[in-house]
C-alpha cells in the first residue's frame, strides 16, 4: 500500500475539481484520480505537463505535490498499470464507433474501397464464406465465456477490440447480402459485450456509446431479440443513474421488438425485468408488480431460452430483481425475504455483491449497525478482489446512507474503508 499524497488532493480540491472532474480535464477515470491520491499510483511523465497545467502550477511543484507524505515510499512508477491500457483500449475502441457506425450506415450493396487497385486486393484477399462467419460466432461466444468467468472484466476489452476490428474489416469488403446480414448480427453481439465491460468500469458513456452501435447493427442485421437486448442495456445506464423517466420510453420500444421476436427466448421477460426497476425508481409499486409478474413467466418456457451472450436471462435472478425493486420502493419486509432467498442461489461475484448491499441498505433502515457492516464488509472486500466498477458504485451509494449511524465506531471504520476505496464520504 502506498503513502497518500494529501497536498496533490488538497490542491486539486482547492481548484475546485472533484475526482471526476479533475479525472476528465485530464483523460484519466476518476478511479485512477484515486488511486493517485492514495499513492498506490504515480502519473505516468507524458501525463504530468496536462497535470501540472490543470492544477495551475510548474512541473517542478507538481513533483513536490505528488511527493507522498512519508518520503519512504514503496510506489514506483507502473510502466503496465492496467487504468492506462484501459485508457489506450478504450480510444482504440473508440476509433472502431466511428468506423464502423459509417460502414452500417452505407447500403448493403456499397463498397468503401475508393479505386479499383484496392477493389481487387480486397477480392483477392477473399470474402467471409458461411464457415468464416460460424468462426467469428464461436469466437464472440468464447468471449462471452470469459467476460463470465474473468473476475476482472476489463482484462477481456483487448481480445474483444481485436475482434471487433476483424468484423469491422470485413464489413468494408464487398459481402453477400446473407453474409453481410450475418456479420452485422456478430457486430451487434460484440458491441454488447464491449458495453458489458465499459459499464463494469463505470464508463458509462462508452458503454452507451457501444449499445447505440449494437443497436444500429441490430437493426441492419434485422434481428429484432438482439435490437431489444442493445435498447435494454441501453436504457438500463439512466436506471443505473437513477434516471428512470428517460428509461422508460427506451424500453417500451424494447419490449415491442422482443414481442416481434422469438417466443421461445427470454427476451421478453429481461426487458420485463429491468421495466420492473425503472417503475420501482418511479415510485409505481402497481406496475412495477406486473413487471415482475412478466418477467416470472419465463419459467413457463421450455428448452434453451438464452443463448449465455448477449441474452442470459433464465429466472435464476428474479429474487434478487424482486429484492431491488422492493429496497427502491421501501419495502423492506418484501425486500428481505426476497434477497435471503436470492442468496441460496449460486451468484456471481457482482450479483451477490448486490444483494448484500441492499441487505446492508435494509439494516441502515433499521439502524442495525451489525446487519450493515456484515453484509457490507463482504462487500468490500469483493470490490477489493475484482477491482469492479459496478460494485464499487454499489458502495458508493450505500455510503450517504450510513450518515445517520456515523456514531457507531463500526460506521466510522466501514466509512473510511468504502472512502479509501471511492473516495466518497458519508457526512
Amino acid at each position: 500500500m502506498g503513502d497518500r499524497r494529501d497536498a496533490f488532493a488538497a490542491r486539486r480540491e482547492q481548484m475546485g475539481f472533484t475526482q471526476e472532474s479533475f479525472g476528465a480535464a485530464v483523460g484519466v477515470e476518476f478511479s485512477t484520480v484515486g488511486r493517485w491520491e492514495r499513492g498506490t499510483l504515480t502519473p505516468q511523465p507524458y501525463r504530468r505537463p496536462c497535470l501540472a497545467k490543470t492544477l495551475d502550477v510548474s512541473l517542478d511543484q507538481l513533483d513536490a505535490l505528488l511527493t507522498p507524505n512519508r518520503q519512504a515510499s514503496t510506489v514506483a512508477t507502473e510502466p503496465a498499470d492496467p487504468a492506462e491500457a484501459d485508457d489506450m483500449n478504450r480510444r482504440d475502441l473508440l476509433r472502431l464507433f466511428s468506423m464502423t457506425g459509417a460502414l452500417l450506415a452505407l447500403p448493403a450493396g456499397e463498397t468503401v474501397l475508393g479505386d479499383v487497385d484496392r477493389l481487387a486486393a480486397t477480392a483477392h484477399a477473399g470474402t467471409v464464406d458461411t464457415a468464416g462467419a460460424a468462426e467469428f460466432a464461436q469466437l464472440n461466444s468464447h468471449l462471452w465465456r470469459v467476460y463470465a468467468l474473468s473476475p476482472t472484466k476489463a482484462q477481456v476489452l483487448p481480445l474483444v477490440r481485436a475482434q471487433l476490428g476483424v468484423l469491422s474489416d470485413s464489413l468494408r469488403r464487398p459481402q453477400t447480402p446473407t453474409i453481410r446480414q450475418r456479420l452485422c448480427e456478430l457486430t451487434a453481439d460484440l458491441f454488447q459485450l464491449a458495453g458489458e465491460i465499459f459499464f463494469d468500469g463505470n464508463r458509462y458513456t462508452d458503454a452507451a456509446h457501444c449499445y447505440t452501435l449494437a443497436a444500429t447493427a441490430s437493426k441492419e442485421a434485422v434481428a429484432s431479440d438482439l435490437w431489444a437486448c442493445a435498447l435494454t442495456r441501453h436504457a438500463f445506464v439512466a436506471v443505473y443513474e437513477r434516471r428512470f423517466a428517460d428509461a422508460a420510453p427506451m424500453l417500451d420500444v424494447a419490449a415491442t421488438l422482443a414481442r416481434r421476436g422469438d417466443p421461445s427466448l427470454s427476451t421478453r421477460h429481461w426487458v420485463a425485468v429491468v421495466q420492473a426497476e425503472t417503475f420501482a425508481g418511479l415510485g409505481d409499486f402497481d406496475s412495477c408488480q406486473h413487471a415482475l409478474d412478466t418477467a416470472a413467466e419465463v419459467q413457463h418456457l421450455r428448452g434453451q431460452v438464452h443463448n449465455g451472450g448477449w441474452l442470459r436471462f433464465d429466472g435464476s435472478r428474479l429474487a434478487e430483481e424482486r429484492g431491488t425493486c422492493y429496497v427502491t420502493l421501501g419495502r423492506h419486509d418484501l425486500a428481505e425475504a426476497a434477497l435471503v432467498d436470492a442468496l441460496q442461489g449460486t451468484l456471481t461475484a457482482r450479483r451477490k455483491a448486490g444483494v448484500l448491499t441492499d441487505l446492508a441498505m435494509i439494516g441502515v433502515h433499521r439502524r442495525d449497525p451489525d446487519q450493515v457492516v456484515t453484509y457490507a464488509d463482504t462487500v468490500l472486500t469483493t470490490a477489493r478482489q475484482t477491482r469492479s466498477g459496478v460494485i464499487e458504485q454499489k458502495l458508493r451509494g450505500l455510503q450517504p446512507h450510513l450518515a445517520s449511524l456515523l456514531n457507531d465506531q463500526q460506521i466510522q471504520r466501514l466509512d473510511a474503508e468504502i472512502t479509501e476505496l471511492v473516495g466518497n464520504r458519508a457526512a
